[in-house]
């Protein structure tokens, strides 16, 4: 077995991290504008998750005397009437709302106010059930190093207008001044997050640090994170999340994790999508704790002999049980869902080769930072999400790809969409020195079948590589979800394209088209018999394994007809119809072979 080599780094790295880096570059923090107070309301962000509204105010500081209630009216007959009231909390300065009983099914002018001439308006939109496709806008990576507005992304936005936006992290790159940044990400995109709901996730940069193995929450020596947990304060993480996600739907278990840091993986339906978000960082080990490396950067390996089953641990956390729990549960429950979603920070694999410098120009064999690494947290993960066929969107990575998964074998999972940064100042680069086998057709060279520098299974389907033709590869990614069809197109688009142009084109490779089952690959062993419904359309069909009652998938069939695929011979208990009450069972289903047909009608 091969040593580990890593990365070298300096002491101050070790001690100050991206402070230090942004420091050098001569990034000097976002001022907080003085603001008459009339416009003391900085922007808003909402979302609503069954018929329970969640709307985060955000204000600019408030003088000595003023009040600490911010006041939410909507528009009713043409009046407004207010509806609610919310505290201000003074660290941070945002007021939460939280309001029961909303009415999803209509479009609602709302207006926050605040003392006797602040007010802040939006449209609260109403479910869009009725749509056949549900476009989300993904986005990552808001750099520092240009504090300019984004006229170029919120003119598409417009154009495009998509049903949910997603920033999957590091939203803010000022590691001690969050709330002066926030308030600048406000000013940024606020004219398209004030009407449409809109999911956060806070990564490394936005809780101050240069990367975040959470670790559960433990207390990280270091601001490079290396050893796990948070470097800051707890009140300054809270106040982060507070901000970022206090609008999000209720936590799935809110029970705080180490040291009082609050929790908000979370599950949102919106038009029939389910989407998942999850906390990737939160529970993740960090590599200097697990891997205890005595001298270099234990996030960087340059060894291109080195094993790597010797960094996947035993011990090593990825997710943690309370997320696989979270993610088991909401795989199997589809009410109100024709399609999922998993959101993330970052992808389960590690698809980038040169790191740094404007296009990327230092080799790695493998990253840490990225959730291939642990590779046994990476497989646990994805089996649960592959039993839901979901697509999974996520960031961090500042280079835009789109991959085909696999566990055991090549493509045996989903897909993931990995947005490119908002603004790319530290390019990264897909550029294997071998052929992948299977390449597909098309202009990427380096396309097919691959082992990332973890030995994780991968397909690589498309990337868009940083160049100064596209803007070092910046860009925002586009999902479209057809809730008929059941088909994803998988877009992506560079920075300072107008989309609206007749010439406009995405990065080369892209879109790129899949089907809902797609995201579950893996190859059928034996059949069920094929279920034929009458009765009802589009049923959910669960399938168990009777030998250890667990659940192998669930999926809501497209159609009435399904012929269940299961991965062994043996007996299955299927489920079908509604999870509102309206499921039947069926007990000691036996598996047969691919080329045996038997035909199962249920009837409703």
């Amino acid at each position: 077995m091969s040593k580990i080599r890593f990365v070298c780094i300096t002491t101050a790295f070790l001690l100050l991290g991206a402070v230090a880096q942004a420091a050098a570059a001569g990034v000097a923090p976002p001022k907080i504008p003085e603001v008459s107070r009339e416009k003391v309301i900085c922007f808003a962000l909402y979302t609503v998750n069954d018929n329970i509204l969640k709307l985060t105010a955000q204000l600019y500081p408030l003088e000595a005397g003023e009040d600490r209630t911010v006041r939410l009216e909507i528009k009713k007959n043409g009046r407004w009437e207010e509806i609610a009231r919310a505290d201000v909390i003074e660290r941070g300065w945002t007021a939460p709302f939280r309001i029961e009983n909303w009415d999803s099914k209509r479009d609602c002018e709302y207006r926050l106010a605040h003392g006797a001439s602040a007010y802040y308006t939006g449209l609260i939109r109403k479910d869009p059930v009725d749509k056949e496709t549900i476009v989300v806008a993904a986005f990552t990576g808001n750099s520092n190093k240009n504090r300019g507005p984004r006229p170029d992304i919120v003119k598409n936005i417009k154009a495009q207008d998509p049903d949910l936006l997603f920033f999957s992290g590091d939203q803010v790159y000022d590691h001690r001044h969050h709330y002066a940044a926030w308030l600048l990400f406000g000013r940024q995109f606020g004219e398209i997050i004030r009407d449409r709901p809109t999911i956060c996730i806070p990564d490394d940069h936005d809780v101050g640090q240069g990367n975040l193995w959470g670790a559960g929450g433990k207390k990280s020596v270091s601001a490079a994170g290396s050893d796990g947990g948070y470097f800051m304060p707890v009140e300054y993480v809270n106040e982060v999340e507070r901000a970022q996600t206090s609008h999000l739907p209720d936590p799935y278990d809110p029970t705080p994790i180490e040291r009082g840091i609050g929790v908000y993986y979370t599950s949102l339906t919106l038009g029939g999508i389910s989407l998942a978000v999850i906390e990737d960082r939160k529970f993740k080990s960090g590599p200097e704790q697990v891997l205890h490396p005595k001298e270099g950067r234990p996030d960087h390996i340059t060894d291109p002999d080195y094993d790597p089953k010797s960094v996947d641990v035993p011990g090593a956390t990825l997710l943690g049980e309370r997320q696989l729990s979270f993610l088991k549960d909401w795989a199997a429950d589809w009410r109100g869902a024709d399609m999922k979603v998993v959101l993330s920070q970052t992808l389960f694999a590690g698809a980038a080769h040169l790191h740094g410098g404007a296009t990327g120009n230092q080799r790695l064999v493998a990253d840490l930072d990225c959730n291939g690494w642990p590779q046994t947290g990476r497989n646990k993960a994805l089996k649960e999400i592959r039993k839901a066929f979901a697509l999974m969107i996520g960031g961090d990575q500042h280079l835009g790809t789109v991959i085909h998964h696999g566990v055991d074998d090549w493509n045996d999972s989903g897909f993931s969409l990995c947005v490119p940064s908002i603004d790319n100042f530290y390019g990264r680069s897909w550029a294997p020195l071998v052929p992948g086998r299977n390449r597909r057709e098309g202009p990427l060279e380096h396309t097919g079948e691959y082992k990332d520098g973890l030995g994780n299974k991968i397909t690589m389907y498309a990337y868009a590589n940083p160049t100064r033709e596209n803007y070092n590869g910046a860009g925002y990614g586009l999902v479209k979800l057809n809730r008929r069809t059941r088909k994803i197109t998988i877009e992506c688009w560079p920075r300072f394209v107008d989309v609206t142009s007749p010439d406009a084109e995405q990065f080369a490779g892209w879109p790129i088209t899949i089907d809902q089952v797609d995201n579950y690959g893996r190859k059928a062993v034996a059949y069920l018999p094929t279920i034929e419904v009458s009765g009802m359309n589009d049923p959910v069909v669960q399938v168990i394994d009777k030998s250890n009652g667990e659940i192998i998938y669930t999926l809501r069939i497209k159609g009435n007809s399904h012929r269940p695929k299961v991965f062994k011979q043996g007996t299955y208990t299927l489920k079908i119809g509604e999870q509102d009450g309206r499921m039947k069972t069926f007990e000691g289903i036996e598996s047969m072979a691919p080329l045996k047909h038997e035909r199962m009608h249920v009837e409703f």
